[in-house]
């Protein structure tokens, strides 16, 4: 599963398979954005991800008018689809057990298409743009 999230309206894109994420896959993500926001601008916050760094992507995304904006390695909380992630575990996988894979499957989906409805309000809360701070730090002698 890769998805995208809307920082301000918090709408999921979403590209699933029963194998692995790649580039074709991350390309197609960025077709379903752009059809979701024709004649927008769109900047797509993303980790570093080899598949997300490669000329394929950057050349679909140049095409669609999307600018890729990476974070910094090792921070998953500035990445609002990663939180929606962690609360995604917590309610299909812990503490659950699934007889197959398309359970599991459909478990994951089913939790995805509630995030407008059962789930809005927890995820208001949690998928908020808002980032502490830090005043610039002064540097000290020892």
């Amino acid at each position: 599963m890769l998805g995208a999230i809307d920082a301000i309206t918090h709408r999921l894109v979403t590209v699933s398979n029963d194998s692995y994420i790649n580039a074709e896959s991350v390309c197609e993500l960025l077709r379903k954005i752009a059809a979701a926001h024709p004649g927008m601008p769109v900047t797509l916050v993303l980790d570093n991800a080899r598949y997300q760094k490669c000329k394929l992507v950057w050349t679909a995304a140049e095409s669609l008018n999307i600018e890729l904006l990476y974070l910094p390695s090792y921070s998953p909380n500035l990445n609002l689809i990663e939180r929606l992630w962690k609360f995604v575990k917590k309610r299909v996988l812990y503490s659950k057990y699934y007889t197959d894979f398309s359970s599991f499957s459909a478990a994951i989906t089913d939790c995805l298409a509630r995030t407008h409805t059962d789930h809005k309000a927890a995820l208001d809360s949690l998928l908020t743009p808002r980032f502490q701070t830090f005043p610039k730090p002064q540097n000290m002698a020892a």
